[in-house]
């Protein structure tokens, strides 16, 4: 499963990924952001309706100079101290929120639309692919309607979040380590969508499900190969 949910990345398919039973409960659908799609972004937006994100890795963010949110809050909390009384400390599934900026790409109109966020998407992960992370700022504006998530040092090695998930399909796939991510909600039940119902979506719309365990296992072994 792991080998074709690879390829599936790979090739711009949306792929299914379930964290674990321990942590968010969840199912995610994922695309690498460089294959991009407003038909992407409109599945996503329907068929899945959690927050879109856009895991980038560690490394990624560091040559950006993209922070964690957190980190800027503390700074700004001398001035505005209800920032540190806001602090995420008591997240029940983690220890640290991986959410970083939101951005908006210099030529969308409000940014929000499926062609706007797609282009949003699309063009952060090209600017990285062409080494012009010092453009970050000239081609893009914040705050926008994509946020993006800082994967943690050594991703699914240190934490195993969709964030970092995402980070290992896309190096053992061969793309940029920017992926775009989105939870599967339930409109029944008001929660995520169970893993039996992702099933059978997976298997209507021929797209890999998979979990994250197979995952953090394949990467392991790609990192013992490399």
């Amino acid at each position: 499963m792991i080998d074709k949910a690879i390829q599936a990345f790979k090739n711009g398919e949306i792929v299914l990924i379930f964290d674990d039973d321990n942590r968010e409960r969840e199912t995610d659908m994922i695309v690498a952001a460089e294959h991009m799609t407003p038909e992407h972004l409109t599945t996503l937006r329907n068929d899945a309706g959690g927050l879109l994100c856009v895991p980038l890795s560690a490394e990624v963010s560091d040559k950006l100079g993209i922070p964690f949110m957190t980190d800027i809050m503390e700074e700004a909390s001398h001035k505005y101290p209800v920032l540190a009384e806001l602090s995420p400390t008591d997240i029940p599934y983690d220890e640290k929120s991986a959410f970083s900026i939101t951005i908006n790409h210099r030529k969308t109109f409000t940014g929000i639309t499926d062609s706007d966020r797609a282009c949003t998407i699309k063009e952060l992960a090209l600017l990285c692919k062409r080494g012009e992370y010092q453009d970050l700022g000239k081609q893009f504006r914040s705050p926008g309607h994509v946020t993006l998530l800082r994967a943690a040092d050594g991703h699914v090695l240190k934490r195993r979040g969709h964030t970092e998930l995402s980070i290992a399909l896309a190096e053992m796939a061969g793309t940029m380590p920017i992926a775009v991510c989105c939870e599967m909600m339930d409109d029944e039940s008001k929660g995520s969508m169970t893993t039996d119902d992702v099933e059978k979506y997976a298997q209507k719309n021929k797209l890999v499900f998979l979990s994250g365990a197979e995952v953090v296992e394949a990467y392991k072994e790609f990192k013992k190969s490399n």
